[in-house]
């Protein structure tokens, strides 16, 4: 029967023949070409035949490259910068360079927002950071090939919480041995565990980097009991130097989400706070059933925003309704307006309660479930804990089967703990630096474009640490990119608790006390201002910042 149907192809390996005959139809009626009658010189090679256009693309679509620098000069006159500035003096997504590289300032830039006012000091940035890279127009020679002694002064100076400070201008970087000491003190920080075969951060979404690594733990129940044990003591430990305010912050970082425990005096808190992002339905569940008491900020801000809207428009609708105008002049108060879905009143004062249907309590109940489920592993997720409940939220997370993944290539393995300080079972780790010379396009000419790459779990105090570095060494003129762990961007939201007051005694003053800078110390205590975002590009021009986020 298959082999009467006209066409047919056994096992497709062939075309059928009604497209071979098709084919051979269109080449007899297309007329011949010039160059295809014209034959070819003897000797000389056929000629090859035209590159074929992608069928993908749309001829109307492609930009060409003129288009695309008219484009990028309408969005600089736009975002009011010049025309021909540097791309550190730009901003906007920075191009990936190699030493010897030229970078084309002309093509089109992705142009943030609109810089912040101009400040002393830029405000303190709780998200992790995995990379930054610093920009100037002056070299970052001094932060090339430290001496051994260099380095193990660096390395005192950090233990021992010594305070540098340089002057407002350093007039031979390379030649300051200070600087370079200061320098590498500002890169270092302790973590738990340290495997160094493995990279420990970040934790989410590291599946990739961690499969096929060597894992004795994963299939050994007894391993990974000794491995929980020894992180339940540096974790303790941790908490205790935080509550002696001997440690100002630190960082429980896990496969689902991560924690930051921040000492009383930081963040514009009298108490010990922790922040957990990005949260779930069952991990809140988990966290009420433990007796641990918590807020959602960003939940309570929506619905702060939405309940002054709805008054809004109340107050829209008293003046121009007349009914309602009448009843207000006879002292009668307006249909009241609650958030509450299980509030329905105003549906009587309007006498449409017959004619509208209500949701029954467990319709109430499953929508507020859904709501619930719907913000799980997002920002508005985000959980804060407070004063004492950060202890119980201690117990509860060594004592959570769930902290540590069951399958898959983070099986067995305890979250990682990151502290700015030395903590029991901790070891020493050092951010990786490397300077990058290359050029910049400008106009028709090339400019000498100097950059510092660092990359490493960056914390808050590191950040500041390295910018205050900058200030003296490339005379109160640099630039930086920063990348950030996003689920840890939304640390920087506010505690808008108004009982929270900023306590000046409960900070500690004494670098001595908890390892961190005085001016440091100072930027951190101060209250969050940058929401639920990060500061994505910094920028000093005359010793003064601007940020974007």
């Amino acid at each position: 029967a298959a082999a009467a149907v006209p066409g047919y192809s056994p096992g497709f390996k062939k075309p059928p023949a009604m497209l071979r005959l098709k084919r051979k139809r269109q080449r007899r009626s297309e007329p011949p070409t010039a160059a295809a009658a014209a034959p070819s010189p003897c000797g000389a090679a056929p000629r090859p035949p035209p590159a074929r256009r992608n069928p993908f693309s749309c001829l109307d679509n492609a930009p060409r490259a003129a288009e695309l620098r008219e484009r990028g000069r309408r969005e600089l006159r736009a975002a009011g910068g010049p025309l021909a500035a540097p791309f550190w003096q730009v901003g906007g997504r920075f191009l990936n360079y190699r030493p010897g590289s030229f970078c084309d300032l002309h093509l089109p830039v992705l142009i943030p927002n609109i810089p912040s006012s101009p400040r002393n000091e830029f405000p303190a940035d709780w998200s992790i950071k995995t990379r930054l890279l610093f920009m100037s127009s002056q070299p970052f020679t001094w932060a090339e090939h430290l001496k051994a002694q260099e380095e193990a002064q660096g390395f005192a100076q950090h233990c021992r919480a010594t305070e540098t400070n340089l002057p407002q201008c350093v007039q031979e970087p390379k030649m300051s041995t200070e600087l370079r000491c200061a320098f590498q003190q500002s890169l270092i920080y302790w973590l738990h565990p340290s495997l160094p075969w493995l990279q420990l951060f970040p934790r989410i979404g590291a599946e990739r980097k961690i499969a096929g690594k060597a894992s004795p733990w994963s299939q050994d129940e007894a391993l990974q009991q000794v491995l929980m044990s020894e992180w339940s003591v540096s974790f303790t430990s941790l908490y205790n130097l935080l509550k002696a305010k001997l440690c100002p912050y630190f960082y429980v970082c896990t496969y689902q989400f991560t924690v930051l425990f921040r000492a009383a005096g930081l963040a514009g808190s009298d108490v010990i706070t922790a922040v957990i992002s990005p949260t779930t339905r069952g991990l809140r569940e988990a966290m009420r059933s433990e007796g641990i008491e918590f807020s959602l900020p960003l939940v309570e801000e929506s619905r702060i925003r939405k309940r002054k809207n709805s008054e809004m428009n109340m107050e829209t609708e008293v003046v121009h309704s007349p009914e309602v105008g009448k009843s207000t002049e006879d002292g009668e108060e307006p249909p009241p307006t609650d958030d509450d879905e299980e509030s329905f009143s105003w549906l009587e004062e309007m006498g449409v309660q017959d004619k509208v249907k209500k949701p029954d309590a467990i319709s109430i109940k499953l929508r507020k479930e859904k709501n619930e489920v719907q913000m799980d592993h997002k920002p508005e997720s985000v959980a804060l804990v407070k004063g004492t409940n950060t202890f119980t939220l201690l117990n509860f997370l060594i004592n959570c089967k769930s902290l540590v993944a069951a399958t898959g290539p983070q099986a067995g393995l305890p979250p990682t703990l990151l502290s700015p300080i030395a903590f029991r079972g901790a070891t020493m780790q050092t951010l990786k630096a490397r300077s990058i010379n290359a050029k910049a396009r400008a106009h028709l000419s090339y400019k000498d474009i100097f950059s510092l790459e660092i990359i490493g779990p960056v914390m808050p105090h590191s950040l500041h640490s390295l910018t205050m570095l900058l200030k003296s060494a490339q005379g109160g003129a640099f630039s930086a990119v920063l990348y950030s762990h996003e689920p840890t961007a939304v640390f920087n939201i506010g505690l808008d608790d108004a009982s929270t007051a900023l306590n000046k005694e409960a900070v500690c003053k004494d670098p001595s006390k908890c390892g961190l800078h005085p001016k440091t110390l100072d930027q951190l205590s101060q209250f969050s201002t940058l929401g639920k975002s990060s500061i994505r590009f910094l920028e000093m021009k005359d010793y003064v910042y601007t940020w974007k986020s």
